[in-house]
């Protein structure tokens, strides 16, 4: 019966996200989701990010603080307050983000789970945007790999350049290897590709790529410190040509 309910209601929260989810692209700060979740752990975490841009367009940056709580075996749910840069506009930004691990770990060949954030805006003229998306997980030996798929959509105020919103597509994967608990190492990689049914060309496409590093530090009575951190490539014409990534948390 459990089971049937945390289905049913992950799958209304799915269709709710297609049916009002409306333009943006993966921020500096973005990071990739995993679908486990750890029931009664609490978090404190921040995440940093900067892109190096291509000639002639403008460095943008983005940082956030968030507290996180793994309500039930099940759900992990965390707001965020998030501050983005591009160039010489900032916006302040309110984040609430909820994961849902669909299947228990390592019962089957690769574990699904499923996010869903919802941002609303602290700046004048910034949209609100949803993101949702499956996520997937499994193992060979001390090799785990990630991907996911992420829609999403802004809504609300109107965008400046006056192009209508629409659902985009993104994905990310990752590939780690479990070496020891204070340092695993790896690579990461995003992607933007536009409309979710109508691609850009692939001259348009963002695609990144690069090393990464992760790690955990116990500190004991259920207290750690984990992190991880990438250096992405651009791999297409449309992406920045570095980006740098990390993410620190605090867990109680």
């Amino acid at each position: 019966m459990k089971k049937s309910l945390r289905y049913s209601f992950s799958l209304s929260v799915l269709f709710l996200g297609i049916s009002c989810a409306q333009n943006a692209f993966a921020g500096a700060a973005d990071y990739v989701y995993t679908p486990d979740v750890e029931y009664g752990e609490r978090e404190i975490d921040f995440k940093f990010g900067t892109n190096t841009p291509q000639a002639g367009v403008g460095t943008s940056s983005g940082t956030s603080l968030g507290f996180g709580y793994g309500a039930t075996e099940y759900w992990f749910t965390e707001v965020y307050l998030k501050q983005e840069r591009s160039g010489s506009n900032d916006s302040n930004i309110a984040e609430w983000e909820n994961k849902f691990q669909l299947t228990d770990t390592g019962k089957y060949p690769v574990d699904y789970g499923l996010i869903t954030e919802l941002e609303a805006p602290l700046s004048t003229n910034t949209p609100w945007e949803f993101k949702f998306g499956p996520l997937f997980q499994t193992e060979f030996g001390k090799l785990q790999l990630n991907g996911n798929l992420l829609f999403e959509r802004a809504f609300g105020a109107s965008d400046g350049s006056g192009v209508p919103y629409s659902t985009n597509f993104s994905y990310q994967w990752q590939a780690k290897y479990r070496w020891q608990p204070t340092l695993e190492f790896g690579f990461q990689g995003m992607g933007d590709m536009g409309k979710w049914n109508d691609w850009d060309d692939q001259m348009d496409q963002s695609h990144r790529s690069g090393p990464a590093v992760f790690g955990k530090l116990k500190l004991g009575n259920r207290q750690a410190i984990r992190y991880n951190a990438a250096w992405l490539f651009g791999t297409s014409n449309a992406a920045p040509n570095h980006t740098f990534r990390m993410q620190v948390e605090y867990e109680f």
